[in-house]
């Protein structure tokens, strides 16, 4: 009986053997790895591939090599171990490896991307294949805990990337050209305490947002997540500010703006993924002309006292990545609570007009605004309701028909043909400071941040 169980168990031991035939050297899965763009002197995302031996039998790989015009930027991982060669890999029959390859790409002393290629030389079989490896390395002006006390103007060109945090003194300016690019690490913030001017155009906006790069998994761009970077404060000393052309995204806490003495415009711009509002003003005194508001885990915009004009902006919420908390717009310190209130600081006095607010989530903190100094004038809404004192020439609970498709990541709230917001605007009430929406579109009478235009 033992003799037999012994027979049994050595013939299940299998022994796969060698296999050096040509024809059976195993196949990487890719041609090519593109790494993406990225600063310099920062690694870049890491990427993977699969070699794979279609053999029954297994292979022994010679070597896995980095070679071409630059294998000293990049590093490889190959089945569990680090280095940029490797020799005498065995891969079983019917069975595959992984190779991981990351860079980090030298200064380059230029405004615009480089690009840097390599090789993954593989040998097998007596068969040479190689996976050509690329990734392109932007320099960057990096500024760490920088205080600005004189007017100071950002260009295009390098980006700047903000470690902690960006203030600008009471009685500094801070310009940003058209075309600038402001990446804010972890954490990082840029505090207001003067004024900030952002020249923007539809051809180049002003962009700040979170500094990672690539994708989150699959094809979820980083540039869709929030909680990215902290936001934007204008502090109670700040004065005269007028932000045109800005793109700002991926924040905690997006734009906060207090104090009766402080003073935002914003002209086409848009402000969007932001964990908790994208706009936030207490007290303050906002324009928002041509604007869109979108993706916030709490709401998108909050009014609380102060004055607030709303001009042809779209309020529009499909946030991602949980609950929505609040509704689109909220209003707070108004004088209708002026029993409720000892502060002394201003209520609220705002007009919204040729606007749209619709999307996931309520759309008003405030179905009843009798007694107070809102007006919302020619706008769509989600709620159902009817015109009054307050509410002039609306529509109501009807669906302006947005292009977006949150379900491919699609954040497109320009309007589809057949939307009822088409047409639907007093042009008496444009501001003349946005008679161009932000894609360059001349405004006719479309409700919203964007007139219609055929796709």
């Amino acid at each position: 009986m033992i003799f037999i169980a012994l027979v049994l168990a050595a013939s299940g031991c299998i022994e796969d053997g060698f296999t050096a035939a040509p024809a059976d050297a195993p196949v990487p899965a890719v041609d090519s790895v593109r790494l993406g763009t990225v600063f310099t002197d920062e690694p870049t995302p890491t990427r993977r591939f699969t070699l794979r031996n279609h053999a029954s039998k297994s292979v022994s790989v010679t070597s896995i090599t980095l070679g071409g015009d630059h294998p000293e930027y990049f590093r490889l991982n190959v089945d569990g171990f680090s280095g940029r060669e490797f020799h005498d890999v065995e891969i079983r029959g019917k069975d595959s490896i992984y190779i991981f390859v990351e860079a980090t790409l030298p200064p380059n002393g230029r405004d615009v991307p480089v690009d840097i290629s390599a090789t993954i030389d593989i040998l097998a079989c007596g068969v040479s294949r190689s996976v050509v490896v690329d990734a392109q390395g932007r320099d960057a002006v990096r500024l760490r805990g920088e205080r600005l006390t004189a007017d100071t103007r950002f260009t295009p060109g390098k980006p700047y990337i903000v470690y902690d945090s960006l203030v600008v003194a009471p009685g500094a300016t801070l310009s940003l050209d058209a075309g600038t690019e402001l990446y804010f690490h972890d954490g990082a913030h840029l505090a207001v305490r003067g004024t900030l001017a952002t020249h923007g155009t539809p051809e180049q906006p002003v962009h700040m947002t979170g500094d990672r790069t690539g994708n989150v998994v699959a094809d979820i761009s980083f540039d869709i997540m929030s909680r990215q970077w902290t936001g934007v404060f204008f502090t109670s000393t700040s004065r005269d500010n007028v932000l045109t052309g800005l793109d700002m995204r991926n924040t905690w806490q997006g734009i906060y703006a207090e104090g009766p003495e402080t003073s935002l415009t914003l002209v086409n711009c848009r402000l969007h993924n932001s964990a908790g509002l994208v706009l936030e003003s207490v007290h303050a005194r906002i324009e928002a002309l041509g604007c869109e508001f979108a993706e916030g885990g709490e709401g998108l915009v909050r009014l609380h006292g102060g004055t607030a004009t709303l001009n042809h902006c779209t309020l529009a919420n499909y946030y991602l990545f949980s609950a929505i908390g609040g509704p689109a717009l909220q209003l707070a310190h108004l004088s209708a609570d002026k029993d409720d209130d000892t502060s002394g600081l201003p209520y609220l006095q705002a007009t919204v007009a040729n606007s749209i607010i619709y999307g996931l989530g309520n759309d008003l903190s405030h179905g009843d605004l009798t007694g107070t100094a809102v007006a919302i004038d020619h706008c769509l809404l989600k709620s159902a309701g009817s015109d009054d004192a307050n509410f002039l020439s609306c529509i109501w609970d009807t669906d302006p028909l947005y292009r977006n498709n949150r379900e491919e990541y699609v954040f497109d709230y320009r309007l589809a043909a057949e939307s009822p917001a088409i047409n639907a605007a007093d042009p008496a009430l444009t501001d003349p400071r946005t008679a161009v929406d932000a894609h360059g579109t001349r405004r006719i009478a479309s409700l919203g941040a964007y007139e219609f235009t055929a796709e």
